[in-house]
């Protein structure tokens, strides 16, 4: 059997969804805007893409708060 170190789609999620999912926005749209707008740091850098996948370790800034992907 071969192993690939490419996660499994179980183990991301985008970063719109993320934001969602942490209550760091309300809405879709407003992850969207915010995201494109350029608002949004991953892991230090400015992104972009709001279907951007995140997977453990990753670290996603906005408005002052500072949150790990953890699970």
């Amino acid at each position: 059997m071969t192993r690939y170190d490419t996660p499994d789609a179980a183990d991301t999620i985008d970063l719109q969804s993320f934001l969602k999912l942490r209550a760091l926005v309300e809405t879709g749209g407003e992850a969207k805007f915010r995201v494109q707008g350029g608002e949004v740091r991953l892991n230090g850098a400015i992104e972009t893409r709001r279907r951007k996948k995140l997977r453990r370790g990753d670290v996603v800034e906005y408005a002052g708060q500072r949150v790990e992907v953890d699970w």
